[in-house]
């Protein structure tokens, strides 16, 4: 089954962003089917041009020489900058479904202090761009043009769930959602490539920790990705575009099997069954914003983070061996000094919490050292 979430204009969200708190509560609320995700359309008219461009770019980048991928690899900084492929970890096991091309489009060297940046590579180590690549010329703005533009959007989308925002919660001079995000130096973004599948990677895939898969994860397995919620405040998200290189030169195709995609799992009350997970369509003229975890514990669970993933083929296409998915995803977040709980929890202090889930790398625990 495949639900279309709560879609909303940014112009509405631009001139009037009091109007929408109906929409972000039955999109982003705690109640029982909420999903966690809300679309955007009437979107600036580029947006779909810089979308394909870089989608194509990111193919590019994924099937270039190793030696290439690997000079863009910088594992000081948790390799949350640059290249990172097969170091996550994802139900228990180092993840080669996807690689990941990560980078701030707002900031390329944040002005913070040594002592800052020491402290927190993962947000203030800096850009690295492929600039010397031949047919990646056009990467860096591309990838920071498409940023720009999510983040715009993201703005006028936090003004939007400001009401929900909890009242014990104190985060300094930088008391809204928006300027949390519109302040913030940690802003990232992470241009994803997902490796055509092959038999052994699709049979190998776990669909749910669960001994008794349900209905639900039956006809849909996590290899790609597996089930998560981010961390962010708001994670923008494009609409996957596939590519088939079967014919040659990479061409555009539809999604290899009807289960490929992103799936959720609607909220549910505490107590009752995890209900299935559902398939959420994004529109290619439209941006998706996802609840991340800061958000949830900034307005004490009146807004939700919703576990998901992405499924892969499910072995049932012949084709899939060609097919590879592209995707963006930028994550708007709080400065690391900045409070984002009642219990004084620092934004930076929860990030390391988090890495600590997903990374099994020996520089991820010097850092923690």
């Amino acid at each position: 089954m495949s639900i279309e979430p709560v879609r909303i204009s940014y112009q509405i969200l631009r001139s009037s962003p009091h109007t929408a708190a109906e929409d972000i509560q039955q999109a982003f609320g705690s109640d029982e089917g909420c999903l966690g995700i809300i679309l955007v359309d009437d979107l600036p008219e580029q947006f779909t041009a810089l979308r394909e461009k870089l989608f194509r770019l990111a193919q590019v980048f994924a099937t270039a020489s190793e030696d290439v991928r690997e000079s863009l690899v910088r594992p000081e900084t948790s390799y949350s900058f640059g290249w990172s492929h097969g170091k996550e970890v994802m139900n228990g096991r180092p993840d080669t479904q996807k690689g990941s091309y990560y980078a701030n489009p707002m900031l390329d060297v944040p002005n913070v202090s040594d002592a800052q940046r020491q402290a927190h590579p993962e947000y203030y180590a800096g850009n690295v761009w492929p600039r010397d690549v031949p047919g990646l010329e056009d990467f860096e703005k591309t990838f920071k043009a498409l940023g720009a533009l999510i983040f715009e959007v993201g703005c006028a989308l936090a003004t939007a769930c400001e009401s929900f925002v909890a009242s014990n919660v104190a985060s300094g001079s930088k008391s809204t959602v928006q300027s949390l995000i519109a302040n913030s130096k940690t802003n990232k973004a992470r241009l994803l490539h997902y490796f055509p599948e092959t038999a052994s990677s699709s049979s190998s895939s776990s669909t749910t920790s669960s001994d008794s898969p349900s209905d639900g994860q039956r006809i849909a397995n996590d290899a790609l990705c597996g089930t998560h919620v981010d961390h962010s405040l708001l994670t923008g998200l494009c609409s996957a575009m596939y590519l088939s290189t079967e014919t040659g030169s990479p061409q555009i195709v539809s999604a290899p099997t009807p289960t490929a995609g992103l799936w959720i799992y609607p909220r549910h009350r505490t107590g009752t069954p995890r209900p299935d997970p559902v398939k959420v369509a994004i529109p290619q003229h439209c941006l998706a914003f996802q609840t991340g975890e800061a958000l949830e514990i900034l307005t004490s669970h009146r807004l939700a983070a919703t576990p998901h993933f992405v499924s892969g083929s499910s072995g049932g296409s012949p084709q899939a061996q060609y097919i590879s998915r592209e995707t963006f995803a930028f994550f708007l977040q709080p400065d690391v000094d900045d409070v984002i709980g009642p219990d004084g929890e620092t934004f930076g202090a929860f990030t390391k919490r988090v890495l600590g889930r997903h990374y099994q790398d020996q520089a991820f625990k010097e850092a923690e050292d």
